[in-house]
Formats: C-alpha cells, sequence, structure tokens
C-alpha cells in the first residue's frame, strides 16, 4: 500500500472551506453497495467535482481527509472503496489483510464502481468539469478513467501509478495500451526514486499519449521514491507542495469559470 491507516496528505487545513461531509453507500452500476465518502465545498454547486482513488488498502482516512482538502479549495469530492463485494461497507481495522480482498478485485467491478462514482458527481450539477486522481493501485485506475465515456473525465490525476507492462491485480490494462480511447487530459506525477515507475516506464506512457494525441503532463520528481505525498515525509514537503499546486493548477485550466 501507499499509506498506512495513520498518515495524512500534505495539505495545510483551510478552516471553514468544507460545506459538509458524509459516509454513505454508493450503489455501483451492477447493484453493489460501495462505501463512499463525500466532502462538498462551501460554494454551491462547485463547478469541478473530483473522484478519489485510493491506494491498495481501499478507502481509509488519508482518503477522507484528502476529499475535505479538496472542498476546502472549492472542488466537491467522492472517494471510494474497492472492497465491497468481499469485505462489505462497514468499519475496517487498521489489520484489515487488503492484500487477500484486493487479489479479488475485477477490471469489470471497478468500471462498474467508477462509473457510479463519476455518474453520482455529474448528476450533482449537470455540466461541471469532472476529475479524478489515484494514487499507486488507484493511479493506475485514475490514468484509465480517461477513457470513460459515459460521463466523460475532463481530466485524470495518477500520483506514481504504474503506466505500463502487463495486466496487473484483477487484470486491469495498462493505460499506455488504452492511450488510444482517452478522451480528458492527463496529469500523471512520479517519485524520480521510485524503482517501480523507471524512467522508461514514464517515458514509454509519454510516446503512447504523444501517438494518440492525448492533452498531458508527466512529471518526476529527483530523488522523491514512491508515496512521497505524506505529511510524514518532511524531507519531501517542497516536492508534495509542488505536486499539489499543480493539480490544482490542472484543474482550475480545465474548469469553466461560470
Amino acid at each position: 500500500m501507499c499509506f498506512d491507516p495513520h498518515d495524512h496528505p500534505p495539505i495545510p487545513e483551510i478552516a471553514g472551506g468544507a460545506y459538509a461531509h458524509r459516509t454513505f453507500e454508493l450503489r455501483s452500476t451492477d447493484g453493489t453497495p460501495v462505501r463512499a465518502f463525500e466532502a462538498r465545498a462551501a460554494a454551491a454547486p462547485s463547478r469541478a467535482a473530483m473522484l478519489i482513488l485510493p491506494d491498495a488498502r481501499g478507502l481509509h482516512p488519508y482518503y477522507e481527509e484528502l476529499a475535505l482538502r479538496f472542498a476546502e479549495a472549492g472542488i466537491d469530492a467522492l472517494a471510494i472503496d474497492y472492497f465491497a463485494r468481499t469485505a462489505g461497507t462497514g468499519e475496517r481495522p487498521d489489520d484489515f489483510p487488503y492484500m487477500e480482498h484486493l487479489a479479488q478485485t475485477r477490471w469489470v467491478h471497478l468500471r462498474a464502481d467508477v462509473s457510479a462514482a463519476a455518474a453520482a458527481l455529474d448528476q450533482a450539477a449537470p455540466g461541471r468539469a469532472l476529475f479524478s486522481i489515484g494514487f499507486c493501485y488507484g493511479g493506475r485506475l485514475s490514468f484509465l478513467t480517461a477513457t470513460s465515456s459515459q460521463p466523460r473525465f475532463t481530466g485524470s490525476v495518477g500520483f506514481y501509478g504504474v503506466p505500463v507492462g502487463p495486466h496487473r491485480v484483477g487484470d486491469t490494462p495498462a493505460p499506455a495500451e488504452l492511450a488510444g480511447e482517452m478522451h480528458g487530459a492527463v496529469l500523471g506525477l512520479f517519485g524520480g526514486a521510485d524503482p517501480s515507475i523507471p524512467p522508461e516506464s514514464i517515458a514509454g506512457f509519454e510516446r503512447a499519449l504523444d501517438a494518440a494525441s492525448v492533452p498531458h503532463e508527466l512529471h518526476a520528481y529527483p530523488g522523491a521514491p514512491h508515496s512521497f505525498f505524506d505529511r510524514k515525509a518532511v524531507e519531501y514537503a517542497a516536492e508534495s507542495a509542488d505536486a499539489w499546486e499543480r493539480v490544482l493548477r490542472f484543474v482550475a485550466e480545465r474548469t469553466p469559470a461560470s
């Protein structure tokens, strides 16, 4: 996993910035109830919405807090879990055996859950810009949301999601493999010292995006490891701050003013 249950996003809190938040059950397009967390911006409705796709551990407090930080920045956010079909929708202990459940995920189910979450965000305020962001396992999934057509994503952000290579857990395809099906823009943020995503992998993804004429920005932070976007990683505070600014700018540049 990227983050343990006690990690936090390295983003300062803005007092009073989030209007409302809740944990609830989202109904997937195949009928499965999925645990989700929603945070709404103080301005209603927000002109941008963000779907948050967690790392391999699923929905845990790091991503709930991240949703609040987006809401404080004026972006409605919805984070979802992956393990409803094998672990239900209840609270989970810190020692939750997520790898057992991760091995049972399937691409068809992940797509159903993403589609339902995206539709929920779109229905809350039709016509606004829809984005996704994911980390590690969720970063790969976030890149793949660029292939979604109902509704379409305006932009997809991935933090250290493996973009090339063979299909992975749950038969999830490589984003580079589906670049020709992508509609929205892509922002990829990577650790330059991440052994799981070497420079040649990022370069391969860039070639695929270029060939498919997908608008994109891929950035690797020299010396930064996998999972650098963490409040505990104080030595990478500057990289984290820059990454957050890139995400907000990516959203702002693609969000209608009114």
